[in-house]
Parts: structure tokens; C-alpha cells; sequence
């Protein structure tokens, strides 16, 4: 997915505007769905995730297609990039796997988290077996799409053209990386040091991911790699709440 950067005839300054609403935009959706209405019935946190999360992922199109009226292109090769990219999300996965089984859930160091975890799950109505299932297809396989779509095509693609690639590979990384950190602080806790080593992991994966992105000019890849990170995140969190 890509657009032409030529044809646009908004200035710098909206530009920058609309990317930084696009980088804080998913800490406040996250601070109210997932804090705010932390006790809420499932129905309203689901409506209002749902809600929320439709204006966040429409966001670029908006902006791009609407305001800078871009012609979007589908055509970057599948195969760009995703030896790399599938390669880093496995080792990910397996790093992720063997340092909670081997490390975190023997020390106890997950018990913390066991509570958080459960309430969260029980409050997106996932009780059953079929509907974490469901819940981790849509997550690893669509969400992180419409993640790498946002976060590495617009944020990370907008200020490429403005500032250059390493100011928004790190930047565009500090707000990828800032939605997780409430969600680590909600399991782990504020003071915790696995709140803020595992929000450092996410940044560096998010730097990796818009690396590869640059390098390659193809989505697929790095969708890919996020998928296999999210997937492993959901066998973590299968083990841990003893679902089923």
C-alpha cells in the first residue's frame, strides 16, 4: 500500500498537526476504553472500543484520500522484505515464549498480572474456549493490519516526508510504543520493571518493523511479523488465564 507524496497540496505545519493527532489518538482511545471503563458492562466497552477504533483506523485514509487527495496503490510485491520480517517475528515469538515459561511464570513474577488478565478477558465477554479463539484471530491476523497500515504506512510514512527516516522511525515508534504502556501498567503495575523493559521491548520491535518497512516499500512483511508477535502475545495470555 502506498501513495504518491507529490500531488499534495497541504502545507507542513497540517501535515504535522494531523500526524501527531494520529500518534496520541490511540493512548486516549486506550486510556478510555481500557482504564475509564474498565468496570463498565461488556456491552459498552465493546460498543465503545468499536466505535473509537473505526475514527483511529479511519484517521489516514481521511487525511491522505480527503485532505491531501492522494491516490492510494496496492501493488508492492508480497515478497519485499518478508524473509526479514517473518525471521524477526519468530524470533520474537520464541524469545517472548521461552522468557515467560522458563523465567517469569516459574519466578512468579506473572502472578501480578494473573487478576488484570482475567478481569480484562471477562470484561470483552471472552469466556469460552471459541471466543478467546475468535478473539486472537482478530486480533493477530486484522488488528495488527490496521496497526501496521496505521503506524508504519501513515504516521511512520507522513513523517518520513517531513523529517526524514531515523527522526520518524523513533518517533513514530514513541507512539506505537505509548498505547502499550497502559496496557502493561493495568498488568503489571506503574512501578514495575517489566512495565517499562517490556514497553522498551515494543519500541524497539516498532523501530525493527518501520525498518523493514522502509527497506522494503511492502506492508505484507512486516503484517506478517506483527501477526506472529500478536499471536504469541494470545498463547501467553491462553496459558496464563487457564482458558477452556
Amino acid at each position: 500500500m502506498s501513495h504518491s507524496q507529490s500531488t499534495s497540496k497541504v502545507s507542513p505545519v497540517a501535515d504535522l498537526t494531523a500526524v501527531t493527532l494520529a500518534l496520541v489518538f490511540p493512548t486516549l482511545l486506550t486510556y478510555v476504553y481500557f482504564t475509564l471503563l474498565s468496570a463498565a458492562p461488556t456491552v459498552v466497552q465493546n460498543i465503545t472500543y468499536a466505535i473509537l477504533k473505526i475514527v483511529q483506523f479511519s484517521i489516514p485514509l481521511v487525511w491522505v484520500r480527503v485532505v491531501q487527495r492522494q491516490k492510494l496503490s496496492f501493488r508492492a510485491d508480497p515478497r519485499r522484505g518478508m524473509f526479514l520480517s517473518v525471521a524477526f517475528g519468530i524470533v520474537v515469538l520464541v524469545a517472548m515464549w521461552c522468557l515467560y515459561k522458563y523465567w517469569l511464570l516459574p519466578s512468579g513474577r506473572m502472578e501480578v498480572a494473573l487478576q488484570p488478565v482475567r478481569s480484562k478477558i471477562e470484561g470483552f465477554g471472552v469466556d469460552t474456549l471459541a471466543t478467546y479463539a475468535m478473539l486472537t484471530i482478530f486480533y493477530s491476523l486484522v488488528h495488527s493490519g490496521l496497526e501496521e497500515y496505521y503506524w508504519r504506512w501513515f504516521v511512520f510514512g507522513q513523517l518520513r516526508r517531513l523529517r526524514g527516516v531515523s527522526l520518524a522511525i523513533f518517533v513514530s515508534s514513541l507512539g506505537f510504543t505509548a498505547h502499550h504502556v497502559l496496557l502493561l501498567a493495568t498488568f503489571f503495575g506503574w512501578n514495575s520493571a517489566l512495565t517499562w523493559i517490556f514497553s522498551a521491548a515494543i519500541a524497539v520491535g516498532g523501530c525493527v518493523w518501520a525498518w523493514l518497512y522502509n527497506r522494503s516499500g511492502s506492508l505484507y512483511g512486516v503484517w506478517v511479523s506483527h501477526m506472529l508477535v500478536d499471536a504469541g502475545v494470545f498463547l501467553i495470555g491462553f496459558d496464563l488465564a487457564g482458558i477452556g
